[in-house]
């Protein structure tokens, strides 16, 4: 028998992007994001915050579209 638990309520494991609340700051998207690429959620929120100060308008409504329509 193994000695992991089953952190998904009997549910078979997600493929694909999703968020992580659970490890989230605000809404789990940079979590999600850096579960789905394998890297630590830091950078990635290091990354939403560079491309906002450096003036890619986008990031903001990316980041909510994101929130809104993933999960």
């Amino acid at each position: 028998m193994s000695n992991l638990t089953n952190t998904n309520n009997g549910k078979p494991p997600r493929a694909g992007f999703h968020l992580d609340k659970r490890n989230g700051k605000v809404f789990g998207v940079s979590a999600g994001l850096a579960n789905y690429l394998g890297t630590d959620p830091m950078w990635v929120r290091i990354g939403f915050v560079a491309a906002t100060l450096l003036g890619f308008g986008l990031t903001i409504p990316i980041y909510l579209a994101i929130a809104l329509i993933a999960d």
